[in-house]
């Protein structure tokens, strides 16, 4: 079976498909050829083709309206690959393609065995202990440290001493003026008043030299 073939595109017969076999191919418009293209921009020997390894290359025979592939005319021996386009003139155009055998592909996949792909059931992980919560960090004071207990107390007593103290003085004054305003009082000739309080004598009548 051929491994390549060409397919006119366009040409006396549109469609037609020209086997590749051997090692040495001609094409032209004489009987002689391997590929006989009745066409008036062929010529007689119009190209030739050579199997080496695994596709063809193609040379033009010095035809007339030239060789072409892809577009690109050619002078010497050109390979070919799968999907090229070959014109002979311009409007004689061939596409270059690989033969595929459906039957084996078909037979390769009915031989190949079947295998039955067991469902495979999700493994289930163990489930991850929760991380654990950090302790609640104690609060933090803003300002003046509470003070203890035993520091009120103290701070009660201190201030309650002290105001012990100045009640004491209040009295011991209020006292000692009067102890000292009854013993100016005391003086039956008002000279004390004179010598110790002249300004209270005066406010109420007194005279003092």
């Amino acid at each position: 079976m051929a491994e390549f073939q060409f397919i006119m595109r366009s040409g006396p017969t549109p469609g037609k498909v020209f086997p590749l076999e051997g090692n040495e191919i001609t094409i032209g418009r004489e009987n002689t050829n391997t590929i006989v293209i009745n066409d008036a921009e062929v010529s007689r020997r119009h190209a030739r083709m050579e199997k080496r390894g695994t596709t063809y290359m193609i040379q033009d025979l010095g035809s007339t309206n030239g060789t072409f592939v892809n577009g690109v005319r050619i002078s010497g021996l050109q390979v070919l690959n799968a999907g090229d386009e070959v014109s002979f003139g311009e409007n004689i155009v061939m596409m270059y393609e690989a033969v595929v055998d459906p039957n084996a592909t078909m037979i390769s996949s009915a031989k190949a065995p079947k295998t039955a792909v067991q469902p495979q059931r999700p493994v289930v992980s163990p489930a991850a202990p929760p991380p654990p919560q950090p302790k609640p960090a104690a609060p933090a004071y803003v300002g003046q440290v509470p003070a203890s207990p035993s520091a009120a107390v103290t701070k009660k007593s201190n201030t309650k001493i002290i105001l012990i103290i100045v009640a004491v003085v209040v009295l011991c004054i209020i006292f000692g003026c009067l102890a000292f305003l009854l013993w100016v009082d005391a003086d039956a000739t008002g000279a004390r008043w004179c010598q110790y309080l002249p300004f209270i004598a005066r406010m109420f009548g007194g005279v003092c030299p």
